[in-house]
């Protein structure tokens, strides 16, 4: 996308209130369409910040879910489950990542079947380093304070639970 400067107008408002004159109710229309853009806003903002580092966000987010495993290991199924992914989206993500030199596959030591990923002195340091540039960024959530991003969780939570997403 062309860098550009802000329009003048909210185009999301606009295209409700066009919704809301040639279809009906927007309110839902105009939440979603907010929802995707940001989506799309912190993305940006947390692959930019990442960048530097060789990492994308799945990738970032697999290293901190092992560093902030006691043992700083975990089966690959658990860490699908947790990052709920797909395990072939795992299995590209650790490849990439011991490739690198990030992480390193291990036997597990009680099932011959399972697969532990461990990762290493060199992921852990460029873990840190990456931490400072997505926080240094805010992850891309500028313009709200603690409370708003607290009510933003809270909010997104519900929607979360009510499609399954995970349980009480």
């Amino acid at each position: 996308m062309a860098s550009r400067g802000p329009l003048p107008f909210d185009p999301i408002e606009r295209a409700a209130q066009l919704w809301a004159d040639r279809v009906g109710p927007s309110d839902t229309m105009a939440a979603v369409t907010s929802v995707m853009r940001v989506q799309q806003i912190l993305l940006s903002a947390v692959d930019g910040a990442l960048r530097p580092h060789g990492l994308t966000f799945a990738r970032y987010e697999a290293l901190v879910l092992l560093s902030f495993s006691r043992r700083r290991r975990l089966p690959m199924r658990v860490m699908g489950e947790r990052l709920q992914l797909h395990p072939t989206s795992v299995t590209n993500i650790v490849d990439r990542l011991q490739n690198d030199g990030l992480v390193r596959r291990i036997p597990h030591p009680t099932d011959r079947r399972a697969t532990l990923v461990e990762i290493t002195d060199t992921g852990l340091g460029l873990l840190e380093e990456a931490t400072k540039s997505v926080t240094a960024v805010d992850f891309g959530l500028a313009g709200l304070d603690a409370e708003g991003k607290s009510t933003l969780f809270g909010l997104l939570g519900k929607i979360r639970a009510a499609s399954g997403d995970f349980g009480d």
